[in-house]
């Protein structure tokens, strides 16, 4: 909730912001076209007849009839209200001035509407005039500003009495006594300002500092051109914090009084303090235009278009001051000049500027040594080396007192790829207070590393390492310079967290260490990868890819549909709140936006939406006799705070890819099943996109729901490939093998199945995991007719033919069927096709004898175990799902495809029920002991 409430301040923070700033370029804009018109009238008439008047602009603030100010100033929301709307009426103002300056400059009529006629007789100027009229300039003639003589209110002697008495009791500390008289003062006169401005000097006395800033700002609207009043408002709100009003009253003081300079640099200073460096730049520019010889004014104007990317301007008004003094240049202006077309690549331009301050400022004594190191490095850019080792030879005098001159040099000479002489500089440092400077160490390393000098290279990144521990860039370079050099353990231990770690200054230290650093930790985990080291592998990197791609996921549900939560549709719902109290003050303009009071009815039908159904489930749940719980609370839970990604390029390359693969491997290695498929999850939700990428995902989630023993998590995976490959059996095996591992499995996968068959006739997969089901359920008649579906499609198939002669005998086993000799013919019939199909293998020998033997056919049963302990069956290896391993080992006993073993207990379960005892343990001595 809080964070909700502090974004909306946030925003209404900014649009208030934006709103004075914006009114403040129209006001300075017209300002500016005015100072323009002085100028012309000065230059044209030589003075300018000063006007005896004061300039008071005329008030915009009137109230409508019935309505008392009073009870305004009670409304604690009051001053933000008419904050807003001043603003808006201060625009029409303006508006509507520049409005009646075009009506004045057109002629009576449209051109258009010029007859030829009309145009007869008359001089080729007056033609002209006609044609060009919205060609035409201002006028140059001095217009009288002001009001003219006589227009003020004028007071009748009730009022100004009253006005007397309540000036006096003020004096006299009387406060009690003051507020009756000037609150009927306002009654009988509401658009009097000094009434409201004494009205506020007695409640801030009394201490009700709302009230005080209400009158107040009510009197300064009444008395514009009043600066004091304005500057009063300015430093309320600015000791408050309220930076976007206190720039709109220091704009109004400014407009009031436009010689005062302290006030514009306060301007500047608050614009500094918010990052509007372009407005802030604008205003020491006119600081500057004001008074011409303020150096400090122009070269922090020229830093603040710096900072807002506007470079050319700043190289422009530089130049402009330097013209201006021809012959007394300052110097610091030069040497800022200077350092900024040196940033601008103009070093031939900063060159002549140098020779300029040598010859005009400098032509009895030496530049300073920060210009000639400047010299120097233009020379350099130049191509003129000589020239400037020639100026750099003094700093190798004097290197202890100019480390950050030196430092300048060399970062030049890096940067012009000369790494020698970069690297002779830097080495003029050591002893100095900068040797202990990891950044230094930094750029000799680099130094050293352009000049294939390796092992120097490693030592400097390990000192830099000692002094920035933090530093991940330098880290990272310096482990992989070790691994280059075959020094993997070192990399290792580099990357590795201290030993010797103190909890303590875990606790008490906020920033992240650098161990924990995502391109640390994955530069780490690679190495483990390419060591083949799974478990440290997992452990180093699991975490920051669950995180990871848990992030990813959440901001696409965001990014899908955004919920709006109840304290940001109350919020949007003020506006109308507030825009049913604009008519209380005549004259001014809504200055809310058509999309913001749409989006607020929208709002506001919501709402209501939402408490009526709220009342319906209420009235239900009484109407029911049980107790009703809301299932939302009054306040919707704040929504999850946006976290950044540990690693936010985790899905932007594809080795990145290929590590989400081996993690899942090498977490099934492992046996961390569970974590393996919650990866493979969260990351197919993410790639949906990357077919190839989803693909192997979900086989690998396949494999590893076939081996766990909680397949849950795994489900979708072995659908997705039962789909995509609905003729092949491995992967309709798999599907099999996994869902039937649920007590409910046939109720959840029936429509699966049933869509299946429906969408794919010759499919006969489907039909048989039905038949299997079925036959699990001793419905043997709807089994056999599912697999006699299948055998319609495949009658070659040896899997089907037994299935069919299975179901066929265990349905002529039950007691309703009236053929069930004709069902028992029938059942041998396939099994004996199975054998056909098997080319007499041991396998279909054992299911035929089984068959003989489950219908009383002992005699027969006994020929064909016989035929099955004649024959030594080799193992075979079982069936592979797509994209599985064939090599993989598999933990089985040797003979696990022999079944001679089971043919010989039930041969001896004939024997014995036949009384041959001896037989039958001859048999069991013969085939089953060990």
């Amino acid at each position: 909730m809080d964070e909700e409430d502090n974004a909306a301040g946030d925003n209404e923070e900014a649009s208030q912001y934006a709103l004075a700033v914006g009114l403040e370029d129209d006001m300075m804009e017209d300002d500016n076209e005015e100072d323009e018109e002085d100028n012309e009238d000065d230059e044209q008439d030589g003075e300018v007849e000063e006007d005896d008047n004061e300039d008071e602009e005329e008030s915009t603030l009137t109230f409508k009839d019935g309505v008392n100010p009073l009870d305004l100033v009670e409304d604690g929301a009051f001053t933000d209200q008419l904050y807003q709307k001043f603003v808006g009426m201060d625009y029409e103002a303006l508006a509507e001035k520049k409005r009646k300056a075009l009506v004045d400059n057109r002629p009576g009529g449209s051109v258009k509407k010029v007859r030829q006629d009309d145009l007869s007789g008359a001089s080729m100027e007056e033609i002209m005039e006609a044609m060009n009229y919205g060609m035409q300039r201002r006028s140059r003639k001095r217009k009288k500003k002001g009001r003219r003589k006589g227009s003020r209110n004028k007071l009748t002697p009730e009022i100004t009495r009253m006005l007397g008495d309540a000036t006096y009791h003020y004096a006299l500390g009387s406060y009690e006594e003051a507020i009756p008289i000037l609150s009927e003062v306002i009654m009988k006169a509401p658009h009097l300002p000094d009434a409201y401005h004494t009205l506020g000097l007695v409640h801030h006395a009394l201490g009700n500092e709302m009230k005080a800033l209400n009158f107040y700002t009510i009197a300064a609207h009444l008395a514009p051109r009043d600066s004091s009043l304005w500057e009063l408002l300015f430093d309320w709100f600015n000791t408050r914090g309220k930076t976007p009003r206190a720039i709109y009253c220091l704009s109004r003081a400014i407009t009031a009084d436009p010689k005062n300079i302290n006030l514009k640099y306060c301007r500047a200073s608050l614009y500094v303090k918010v990052g509007d460096y372009r407005r802030a730049a604008t205003s020491y520019e006119q600081i500057v235009q004001t008074c011409p010889d303020d150096v400090e004014a122009l070269k922090t104007g020229a830093n603040m278009y710096k900072l807002c990317g506007q470079l050319e301007r700043s190289v422009h008004i530089l130049g402009e001051y330097l013209k201006g003094h021809p012959t007394e240049p300052d110097l610091s202006v030069i040497d800022l000049l200077a350092s900024m077309l040196m940033q601008n690549n103009a070093h031939s331009d900063a060159l002549q500027h140098i020779e300029r301050a040598r010859l005009v400022s400098c032509s009895q004594k030496e530049l300073p040594l920060d210009m000639k190191v400047k010299e120097g490095i233009c020379h350099a850019y130049l191509g003129n080396m000589e020239k400037a080792e020639m100026l750099f030879n003094v700093l190798e005098q004097r290197s202890a007192d100019h480390a950050e001159l030196i430092t300048k040099v060399a970062d030049s000479f890096m940067s012009l790829e000369q790494y020698s002489s970069a690297l002779k500089y830097y080495l003029m440092l050591k002893g100095t207070a900068e040797s202990n400077n990891g950044f230094l160490h930094i750029k000799m390393a680099r130094c050293y590393l352009s000049l294939n000098d390796r092992a120097q290279a490693i030592l400097c990144f390990y000192k830099a390492l000692k002094a920035l521990e933090n530093n991940i860039d330098a880290r990272l370079t310096l482990a992989s310079l070790l691994l280059e050099e075959a020094r993997e353990e070192d990399a290792i231990s580099l990357l590795s967290p201290p030993n010797n770690l103190d909890c303590s200054d875990l606790q008490t230290d906020k920033s992240e260490p650098w161990w924990c650093n995502g391109k640390v930790k994955l530069k780490l985990c690679h190495i483990y990868r390419a060591k083949g080291m799974p478990k440290e592998f997992v452990d180093t990197i699991y975490p920051l890819v669950r995180e990871a791609l848990c992030i990813e996921s959440l901001q696409q549900k965001v990014k899908v549909k955004k919920r709006l939560t109840k304290s940001v549709l109350l919020e949007r719902v003020k506006v109308l709140n507030n825009h049913q109290t604009d008519n209380l003050l005549c004259g001014s303009i809504s200055v809310t936006p058509a999309s913001d009071m749409s989006r607020a009815n929208r709002a506001k039908k919501l709402l209501e939406k939402k408490a009526k159904v709220k009342e319906e489930k209420r009235a239900k749940a009484m109407a029911a006799g049980a107790d009703w719980q809301s299932d939302d609370s009054d306040e919707d839970p704040p929504e999850e705070i946006h976290k950044e990604s540990p690693l936010p390029d985790l899905l932007k390359d594809k080795e990145n890819y290929d590590l989400i693969i081996d993690l899942c491997k090498s977490l099934a290695s492992l046996h961390r099943y569970c974590e393996a498929l919650e990866i493979i999850n969260l990351a197919l939700k993410v790639t949906r996109n990357i077919s190839s990428v989803a693909e192997e995902l979900r086989s690998l989630g396949a494999q590893i729901a076939y081996n766990t023993p909680d397949p849950e998590h795994g489900l979708d995976c072995v659908k997705y490939i039962a789909d995509q490959h609905p003729y092949s059996y491995a992967a309709w095996n798999c599907y099999y093998k996994v869902i039937t591992r649920f007590d409910d499995w046939y109720a959840r996968h029936f429509k699966f199945l049933r869509g299946k068959r429906d969408k794919l006739k010759d499919c006969a997969a489907p039909m048989i995991i039905s038949g299997h089901h079925l036959t699990r359920k001793s419905r043997h008649q709807d089994a056999a007719r599912e697999y006699l579906e299948a055998y319609k499609l495949l009658p070659e198939n040896a899997l089907i033919n037994l299935c069919v002669g299975t179901a066929l005998i265990n349905l002529a086993l039950g007691l309703r069927l009236q053929n069930r000799h004709q069902s028992v013919a029938q059942g041998l019939a396939f099994l004996y096709n199975n054998l056909r199909l098997c080319e007499n293998s041991q396998e279909a020998l054992y299911n035929l004898a089984r068959a003989f033997h489950h219908i009383g056919l002992v005699t027969l049963a006994a020929v064909y175990y016989q035929h099955v302990l004649a024959i030594h069956q080799k193992d075979s290896p079982l069936p592979k799902l797509p994209h599985e391993n064939p090599e993989s080992a598999e933990n089985l006993l040797p003979g696990y495809c022999d079944l001679r073993r089971e043919a010989a207990f039930n041969l001896h379960l004939i024997y014995k029920k036949s009384g041959a005892v001896d037989l039958a343990r001859m048999v069991l001595r013969d085939h089953c002991t060990f």
